[in-house]
């Protein structure tokens, strides 16, 4: 269970003395605690792996976004943080599908729906991203689209 490794990898990050590591996972481990109270679960409770893959999403974004804004303001000490707290991060996430999966799920889904126009490109992708669960980032899924109907 995902919940539990994370407070594995706190004891371990500590033995270790890694300080990104260990800022890094509890982290986490906060922002599991916070899913919790907001769903009004006991703090003592664990997330599901999907719940706890969800969130951990969540955080990877919000890494992804800092990184940006940080590089624009000429930051890059800060971005190279952001940057291995990602890694960090992706090391617990499964693995996404590539373009070429998204690509052939995609036209799968056109053929499937009978979209022909770009008017309903937001409906394919919408449905697209059903079809794949949260195993590919939304961007990627709509640049696929994208490419796909000009």
């Amino acid at each position: 269970m995902i919940h539990e490794r994370i407070k594995d990898e706190i004891k371990k990050a500590m033995l270790a003395r890694d300080t990104v590591r260990l800022e890094t996972v509890r982290g986490v481990s906060a922002a599991f605690v916070n899913e919790l109270v907001a769903t009004k679960r006991t703090p003592q409770e664990k997330l599901s792996d999907d719940e706890a893959i969800a969130v951990m999403k969540r955080l990877a974004k919000q890494r992804k976004d800092s990184i940006e804004q940080f590089e624009k303001g000429g930051r890059q000490d800060l971005a190279d943080k952001e940057k291995q707290e990602l890694a960090i991060l992706g090391s617990f996430l499964p693995a996404g599908i590539g373009r070429d999966e998204i690509r052939r799920i995609a036209e799968a889904k056109k053929a499937e729906l009978g979209i022909t126009d770009k008017s309903k490109m937001g409906i394919l992708v919408g449905a697209v991203m059903k079809e794949l669960k949260g195993k590919a980032d939304g961007g990627d899924v709509r640049e696929v689209v994208e490419q796909m109907m000009r």
